[in-house]
């Protein structure tokens, strides 16, 4: 019997449809991985589905709907294989997608958390939303990619056709080894769902690992088939994890600028979605402020004693793309 040294680890819940039609192309192109599918505790056909007709990928059982975050914790405590994936249930794979990953982590030991080039399932010639050619943060937190910064996304061209360190991977397609998740006793549960890969990799970016991206592998996500852009709980979620991403990891000589900033800019933000029509939305980021306020004390009390200072580029992506109409990665 092979030793495989990849988990491919699919988190689910009520995916079924999903499932049925995203596993044939994971289990017909992952001949170095054992694949598992952890189920949220799912009420719809899920279980029925994958042991009927993928016999061969293994079924976690949560007992529980835990989340994203929570949900990925509890299903890795038994899963011995040296390197994670951590795939959507929406994600699409091609040939040969985990050689060059696992070569990376064979070869090149400081790297502890790898992406591959994400690209459009519904439009392949243009990058994914989630996570694109490789993420990074601006100076008041918001995530960026190559290959999309806020709603501007770009066509492929093969411009990030490279392999270069990036400061975050994204969850849709997540490849981390396994004793790095454990030694950060993986994901922040606090979150529930959103922004917890990014928190994730601050935390590892602040012990000295890295990550990094390649464009020899390449997926293609759905991307909003669980929880869609327009859906209030997002913007609730990516707003109040935002907050606490930062109050975790930002250095201490930074802490009460950024955030104060911060809330500043979501109020902004806030009037924006009043003047659109979108009251929910800006309910949504009140409720998150409260829900932050209500989670400094404990959160305050997981920030590490290590926080870098180069830990994001020191410019603001907000005045970059909507004042100097900077919409590209450079």
């Amino acid at each position: 019997m092979i030793n495989k040294k990849i988990a491919v680890v699919i988190l689910n819940w009520n995916g079924a449809k999903l499932l049925e039609q995203f596993l044939p192309s994971i289990v017909s192109f992952s001949d170095e991985a054992t694949i598992y599918v952890a189920d949220n505790a799912s009420t719809d056909t899920s279980i029925e589905v994958v042991k009927s007709k993928f016999p061969s990928v293994k079924i976690i059982q949560n007992d529980s709907n835990y989340g994203f975050a929570n949900g990925y914790n509890v299903a890795l405590k038994n899963v011995e294989e040296d390197y994670y994936c951590l795939l959507n249930s929406d994600v699409e794979v091609t040939a040969n997608w985990l050689t060059p990953i696992l070569s990376t982590f064979e070869n090149e030991k400081e790297i502890a958390i790898i992406q591959p080039k994400i690209l459009d399932f519904k439009n392949k010639e243009v990058f994914e939303y989630a996570g694109a050619a490789g993420g990074f943060i601006d100076k008041y937190g918001y995530p960026f990619c190559r290959g999309r910064i806020f709603d501007t996304i770009e066509k492929d061209l093969n411009q990030y056709d490279d392999e270069r360190e990036i400061f975050w991977a994204t969850g849709a397609c997540f490849f981390v080894r396994k004793e790095v998740y454990r030694k950060l006793n993986g994901f922040d549960g606090d979150f529930f769902a959103h922004q917890e890969e990014i928190d994730l990799c601050w935390r590892a970016f602040n012990l000295g690992y890295k990550a990094k991206y390649t464009y020899k592998s390449v997926v293609y996500h759905v991307g909003g088939a669980t929880l869609n852009e327009g859906n209030p709980r997002k913007t609730f979620l990516n707003f109040r994890n935002s907050l606490l991403m930062l109050l975790k990891n930002l250095p201490k000589n930074q802490l009460f600028k950024i955030i104060f900033i911060r809330l500043v800019l979501d109020g902004i933000a806030g009037v924006q979605f009043i003047v659109k029509g979108k009251f929910k939305h800006c309910f949504a980021i009140v409720k998150a402020h409260y829900s932050f306020f209500g989670l400094i004390s404990r959160n305050l009390k997981k920030r590490n004693a290590i926080q870098k200072q180069n830990y994001y580029h020191t410019k603001s992506i907000v005045h970059r793309y909507f004042v100097k109409n900077g919409k590209v990665f450079e």
